[in-house]
């Protein structure tokens, strides 16, 4: 077939022999021209041409699928997707079929996350549909490019209540980018690449496309590429010069600046960059949840984590700042705690493709708007430029004071008085016997805030979790996502016992397509982030947040016998001496899935912690534990 449009390195979905997989790899010269929507095909894939070919609108669906260079796709067929299974069948993409629609969701994300590619998983209608809604509202919180493909009654019988009816389009329109209904098999081309294109530019994020049974089996005539006709979408780029001007003018005046580095970052693939400005400016930088990686932790200025499980030295800059250099953010309150009280003294820089988000929450003194691949080199050139002309501002005693705090209020942890193990210390070997080259997958709750604190993520792309909806059962579809978009890479699913039982049915889908996710579950016994809130506001009225699966209880489910049910290597450590040899062991088990009942103390909580409600201020190093610091002069 001949060429179309060439199609830029980093909206290419389909994968290229010996083509490297991570973007931040990408020549610099080339994500210029690639984000350049005026002058380039909104289409991904290689864009072949497909002369005029009479086919059903099924065939139509995987054609467009295969041109768009989808490699794989999670889903579950059911009657109203049927007809698209079919030819499927025929299909060079990989298909994994998962044990539940919430599965496919959550893996269709991990694989987009790790690969940066759009992820993509099928349903049926109805039950199929709302099954995914959970994984399509987490995609969109967290910014994650998703195509969720659903079957729907025929158009002649939508809104009768037909069996298997809902309106799917209706209940995700405020958590999608986009929801399409198709029901004219012509029309199946342009909507799919539509809703790629929507999906992967501007701020990511999922698109449905619920097609209609009559549409799947009757006839059309496909071509490719079609047209994509999306207007007053035109996402902006480039920052605008003379805002980052003034940002430049703001950063070196600045002696108390902080370089607030959001999941924006990783979404857009700028981690380099963000380096590069860091090191010109000699600022602190701190990590989001969902920016870890972003900026490798053993920076010399990386200062933490903040937000309300973040470290001293990340919590306190922030309060202390003289300006916010805030990039991809969006000023959550999980961030800011009392947003009034949230760094009173700093001005703020915001930076972010979507304008939405600038000044939505914390007013921008400089706001720019665009993608951060782009800002940040032209940010770091201005600043370069300012400070040829007004000198590099001291930062000396902005840095000493940090690194004080840094010193003084390192992470750590107390062992339990109960003599079971800390759950910190299993999580900490986890990281250090795998390395940074691993990935990490966490479910909701303290395991994911323990795998945030004392895993060190030197790399983008390690660290996956469920930020913004905070969804338990997130950890092991979306490990297994990954695997499958990263195959030599080592896969953990760090998962509490409360969240691994919402979606451990899908160790069956890794069992037989021979996916080899690690999985490590902090079996506290407990849902253990909501224990911790009744213990510390609740008088340890501990109102049905026991789960029996731990020390002492009757063990329902038995997780190293679930474990071998499933066709696992399932094994389970008690003891502080076993945990060394027994990760060791999981780390040399590839041919299967391997899941670890660690069974771990249910009194240790996460700290640092600052109560909801309150300052960042007021942050707690321990229960009714506050530092003691003078503010840098």
């Amino acid at each position: 077939m001949s060429k179309g449009s060439p199609i830029s390195p980093s909206l290419m979905a389909a994968k290229s022999a010996g083509a490297p997989k991570a973007p931040e790899k990408v020549d610099r010269a080339t994500d210029a021209v690639v984000d350049n929507a005026a002058t380039l095909s909104p289409v991904l894939g290689p864009n072949n041409v497909v002369p005029p070919t009479v086919m059903t609108g099924s065939e139509a669906i995987v054609r467009s699928l295969e041109e768009l260079g989808v490699d794989d796709i999670f889903g579950l067929p059911g009657g109203a997707i049927l007809p698209t299974y079919d030819p499927l069948m025929a299909s060079k993409m990989n298909h994994v079929l998962v044990r539940h629609e919430q599965g496919a969701g959550h893996a269709a994300q991990g694989y987009a996350m790790v690969t940066g590619r759009v992820g993509v998983c099928i349903a049926t209608s109805g039950p199929g549909a709302t099954n995914l809604v959970t994984a399509i509202m987490d995609a969109h919180m967290d910014s994650v490019p998703l195509v969720a493909i659903t079957g729907q009654v025929s158009a002649a019988v939508i809104g009768t209540d037909a069996f298997q009816e809902a309106d799917i389009v209706g209940i995700t329109m405020p958590i999608t980018k986009h929801s399409f209904l198709v029901t004219d098999p012509e029309d199946i081309p342009h909507v799919m690449a539509e809703a790629f294109h929507l999906a992967s530019t501007g701020r990511p994020g999922p698109v449905l496309v619920d097609i209609a049974k009559n549409a799947q089996v009757g006839n059309m005539t496909f071509s490719w590429p079609p047209k994509v006709d999306l207007p007053g979408y035109r996402p902006v780029v480039r920052g605008h010069n003379k805002q980052v001007r003034e940002a430049a003018r703001l950063i070196a005046e600045s002696r108390k600046p902080v370089l607030y580095v959001g999941g924006g970052v990783v979404k857009g693939h700028a981690s380099a960059e963000l380096l590069e400005l860091a090191e010109l400016t000699g600022a602190p930088v701190v990590t989001t949840l969902m920016a870890k990686g972003s900026f490798p932790d053993s920076h010399a200025q990386h200062v933490g984590m903040p937000g309300m499980h973040g470290s001293v030295s990340a919590v306190t800059a922030l309060q202390q700042a003289d300006l916010l250099i805030t990039l991809g953010a969006r000023f959550d309150d999980r961030v800011t705690g009392v947003l009034s009280t949230f760094a009173p003294n700093a001005k703020v820089i915001h930076a972010d493709i979507d304008p939405a988000e600038i000044s939505k929450n914390r007013v921008a003194d400089v706001p720019i708007v665009g993608s951060v691949k782009e800002i940040i080199p032209e940010l770091t050139e201005a600043v370069r430029n300012q400070f040829g002309q007004s000198g590099t501002p001291d930062l000396a005693s902005w840095w000493s004071f940090l690194n004080n705090l840094r010193d003084t209020y390192p992470l750590g942890w107390t062992e339990p008085e109960d003599g079971l193990t800390a759950p910190q210390r299993v999580i900490e070997r986890i990281g250090a016997l795998t390395g940074p080259e691993g990935i990490y997958v966490a479910g909701v709750g303290q395991h994911q805030m323990w795998a945030a604190q004392f895993i060190k993520y030197e790399r983008p792309h390690a660290w996956l979790n469920s930020g913004g909806a905070g969804t338990m059962g997130y950890a092991v579809p979306a490990a297994m996502g990954a695997k499958v978009g990263e195959p030599d890479r080592v896969v953990w699913a760090i998962d509490g016992d409360g969240c691994f039982q919402m979606t451990n049915q899908e160790l069956a889908t890794c069992a037989i397509n021979k996916i080899p996710i690690k999985v490590a579950i902090i079996n506290n016994s407990s849902l253990g982030m909501v224990r911790q809130w009744q213990t510390l506001f609740y008088d340890g009225r501990y109102s049905n947040t026991d789960l029996h699966t731990g020390h002492e209880t009757v063990r329902i489910p038995d997780f190293v016998k679930l474990a071998d049910a499933y066709g696992c290597a399932a094994l389970r450590c008690e003891r502080d001496e076993d945990i060394d040899a027994t990760i060791q062991k999981a780390l040399e088990i590839n041919d299967r899935p391997v899941v670890i009942d660690f069974v771990v103390s249910p009194n240790s909580m996460v700290w640092p912690m600052v109560p909801a409600g309150v300052s960042n201020d007021q942050i707690q190093v321990a229960r009714n534990m506050t530092p003691e610091w003078e503010e840098e002069d």
